[in-house]
């Protein structure tokens, strides 16, 4: 349904690729689809497309800049070695060519992140007052610390009971820390599921009926704060 496509990401003549899909009725609230660890595959191309389905304009950025890996201990390098100044610039472009196309309504976007991406999409948040509605599926980066205070979007959460990366004490601390700025959340995590459970093209993991209930909740979520 979408073009790989390339926007500018500072005033010095830097560019990053993405993937945009538009909906067929021409224009919609504008979504960012942030990646996770393995980089802009397939999946996430597909997850856009169905943002575009529900009437979205949707916008997938690569941070990789082209490198995709389907080795956990490749994408676990890839992750560690991504250049956080440079990932908010990137992303703030991202957000600027998203708001700058005639095919988007609105002043602001949402952001949301599966993985690696659920933390930048919450980073991107903290960071940039054009986000207007943040969702964070199971987000993880050590070096990635969201400035809580500086949040101006609401953030829907989705976590997983069995998850190793994202256990049960880290989502209950990163939902006390968001209650103690006063920020506005929402957070759900799933019995008997497991990290990357929003996943079709991981069946050791996927769970669809969990799956299917967060898209059921996020769709709203972004309708209503867009």
């Amino acid at each position: 349904m979408g073009e790989i496509i390339e926007f500018p990401t500072n005033g010095n003549g830097g560019k990053t690729n993405g993937y945009l899909v538009t909906p067929e009725s021409g224009s919609g609230p504008g979504v960012i689809v942030i990646q996770e660890w393995w980089g802009l595959v397939d999946h996430i191309k597909d997850v856009a497309d169905r943002f575009a389905k529900e009437g979205f304009v949707a916008l997938a950025p690569d941070f990789y800049h082209g490198t995709t890996t389907t080795s956990p201990d490749e994408a676990g390098r890839l992750m560690m070695a991504l250049n956080i100044d440079q990932v908010e610039v990137d992303m703030r472009g991202a957000i600027d060519y998203l708001l700058a196309l005639d095919s988007t309504t609105g002043e602001r976007v949402g952001t949301v992140g599966y993985c690696l991406g659920g933390q930048l999409s919450l980073y991107a948040a903290c960071a940039n007052s054009k986000v207007g509605a943040c969702v964070d599926y199971y987000g993880v980066h050590p070096n990635v610390k969201p400035d809580i205070p500086n949040l101006q979007a609401p953030v829907l959460g989705f976590f997983a009971e069995k998850d190793g990366f994202v256990p049960p004490d880290v989502v209950q601390k990163l939902e006390s820390d968001l209650q103690a700025e006063g920020k506005q959340l929402e957070f759900h995590t799933y019995p008997e599921a497991d990290h990357a459970f929003f996943n079709d093209s991981r069946p050791e993991v996927y769970h669809a009926t969990h799956a299917q209930d967060t898209w059921s909740k996020m769709i709203p979520f972004l309708q209503n704060n867009l």
